[in-house]
């Protein structure tokens, strides 16, 4: 796992980068657990979440098209700087008493709009740091501090957020940028691939659009992962504060669940490195069916050792998912379009994460916090299940199977299909 750290600028990438995702991280429980606290209903935290996701919906594949034209370092420098400007300003409001959910609201969108910039260029970036046979090593190092900080940053937004108060967990966040960005400013990334040819912008769309089309192991995962995504994700982040109360009797439990599912994930990610199933797709669908599974769980209330077992494990399986999604995608997608089809990608977690966050808490309203949790998680692994229909999500090999460890991203061979 540790040969892409050979590479200096792939160090400094995944330092900046681990640095920033434990701020991400750290957010997303903050924001279920401060909006909690300030008014007490789970309405305002969906509204609150999907201020923050929409506008990826909306400007992710533009953001990719940019990715694609510019370069991809810059792009995040930009990012990094009005992220870190504006959580900082949410932390002073909340610090001097003055934030009210409005507030939130439009720094949310704010900073979602500078996230769909980060995010696709993020993903291009990373195969430029590294060379081919080290792709897969770099984006497990990658998963593992995702997954380090989704289990360490869940615990740490819980005690700054119910012990200290909301404005440490924003201030943090916004320190987190100011350090990626000054780690990010010295990356010289290596060319990849070959120079495209420049088009307008709706011919880029569409031809990052044809990349993903044509490839029904990519577009079938990503329908698959949407559809469970708003059905017992969303729910779980909306909800999750408050069914903690209610079924356990404290909403600590929902910071440390995420922190046990954090735990899983992050050995996934370990294992996932050395480990090449020779499908990597199918291995990774089959490792992450059980993810929604463990929603439903902790909607029932199993005694706590159960609980945080349950997404420990389930976090394995998302964590081994990940490695192998992420090095597949970075090594047949060719370079020029690599942004592109990543924002599809983003945009297939993002958009049912945020109608999700409209929806669930009238949904709740009506049928109650626990049995939209139980049911949403059920059709969850029945809509991860569905995945696993097309040909090619069974049968796509490994590239060094397909086309030799070094391969470029733009000579490995593929059918349509």
């Amino acid at each position: 796992m540790f040969s892409a750290l050979r590479s200096r600028n792939f160090r400094l990438l995944w330092l900046s980068q681990s640095a920033s995702v434990i701020g991400d991280a750290l957010v997303i429980v903050a924001i279920g657990l401060y909006v909690t606290r300030l008014t007490g209903n789970p309405a305002d935290v969906g509204v609150v979440l999907a201020a923050y996701s929409l506008p990826l919906v909306l400007f992710v594949l533009l953001g990719g098209v940019v990715a694609d034209r510019l370069p991809r370092q810059v792009v995040m420098l930009v990012a990094d700087a009005v992220r870190g400007l504006l959580h900082g300003t949410l932390a002073v409001l909340i610090a001097i008493g003055v934030v009210r959910v409005w507030h939130m609201v439009v720094i949310g969108v704010l900073f979602g709009t500078a996230e769909a910039f980060f995010q696709p260029a993020y993903t291009g970036l990373v195969p430029q740091t590294v060379d081919e046979p080290d792709i897969q090593a770099a984006q497990a190092l990658g998963g593992v501090s995702r997954e380090v900080a989704s289990f360490a940053s869940p615990a740490l937004a819980t005690a700054l957020v119910l012990g200290v108060g909301g404005a440490a967990a924003f201030g943090l966040d916004a320190l987190t940028f100011a350090f990626s960005a000054a780690l990010l400013a010295r990356v010289h990334p290596r060319a990849r691939g070959a120079v495209a040819m420049r088009r307008t912008v709706i011919a880029e769309l569409r031809e990052g659009w044809v990349a993903v089309r044509e490839r029904s192991w990519l577009w079938a995962t990503i329908a698959a992962f949407s559809a469970s995504l708003l059905l017992a994700l969303a729910p779980f982040f909306v909800l999750g504060a408050s069914v903690a109360r209610e079924v356990y009797g404290s909403d600590a439990v929902f910071g440390l669940t995420n922190a046990a599912w954090g735990v899983g994930t992050a050995a996934g990610a370990v294992v996932g490195s050395w480990w090449r199933p020779h499908r990597p797709v199918l291995a990774g669908m089959l490792a992450g069916l059980s993810w929604p599974g463990a929603i439903t769980l902790y909607a029932v209330g199993p005694p706590l050792p159960v609980l945080y077992a349950a997404m420990a494990a389930a976090g394995v399986g998302i964590g081994l998912f990940g490695v192998w999604w992420e090095t597949a995608i970075a090594q047949r997608i060719p370079a020029h379009l690599l942004s592109r089809v990543s924002a599809w990608d983003w945009l297939g977690s993002i958009a049912p994460l945020s109608v999700g966050y409209l929806l669930v808490g009238s949904v709740a309203g009506e049928l109650g916090a626990v049995p939209v949790l139980f049911v949403g998680g059920l059709l969850g692994v029945a809509a991860c299940s569905l995945a696993l229909l097309p040909r090619s999500t069974r049968t796509l090999t490994r590239v060094e199977a397909a086309g030799g460890a070094g391969a470029s991203p733009a000579t490995v061979v593929e059918s349509p299909a």
